[in-house]
């Protein structure tokens, strides 16, 4: 592809984005476009502030959208466990058929800190993983002593249930 200035270059970007159903990464999208990594994370950064519906995960970028005829049930739970459980936590979830779309902590000096973390399914928890062994990067709960709140999603409410349930049992989930 020829380089494109700016807004054109954002506005492929953001049409690009759409037409997938899988993470892109920032290198995928510079290759692509044929410009540097710092060049398209400050187009997203750009695109983002223009109200484009883009997510970054630890997959890569992609597009929020709301599928005709599909709605999704969302809540927010807390969550009390040491970051050797993470992928037992997370595959708990997914295997119910939830979507883990976030972390939050209590961070005591910066306040509210939320990442996004979007796995649906056991390749998802497996990358995600991966992405933090291979960059050393701790879990987010590793700051809070394992306190964290998780956004969760499913298609229904007894998908939904399921999953919580599931985290219940293995006595992660913190209940008021």
């Amino acid at each position: 592809m020829k380089k494109l200035k700016g807004g054109d270059r954002r506005d492929w970007i953001f049409s690009y984005l759409k037409q997938q159903q899988t993470p892109v990464t920032g290198t995928e999208l510079a290759k692509l476009t044929n410009v540097s990594r710092q060049v398209i994370v400050n187009d997203i950064t750009l695109l983002k502030a223009m109200n484009a519906s883009i997510m970054s995960t630890s997959q890569g970028y992609i597009v929020l959208s709301d599928k005709e005829g599909t709605s999704y049930i969302q809540r927010r739970v807390a969550c009390n466990h040491q970051s050797i459980h993470s992928e037992d936590e997370l595959l708990a979830l997914v295997d119910a058929g939830v979507t883990v779309e976030n972390v939050t902590i209590e961070h005591p000096v910066y306040g509210e800190i939320t990442s996004s973390i979007m796995v649906s399914n056991r390749h998802d928890v497996e990358m995600f993983l991966k992405k933090i062994r291979d960059t050393d990067a701790p879990f987010l709960l590793e700051l809070t002593a394992g306190i964290h709140l998780h956004l969760l999603s499913a298609p229904t409410e007894e998908i939904l249930n399921r999953g919580i349930s599931a985290i219940r049992e293995k006595g992660y989930l913190i209940e008021g």
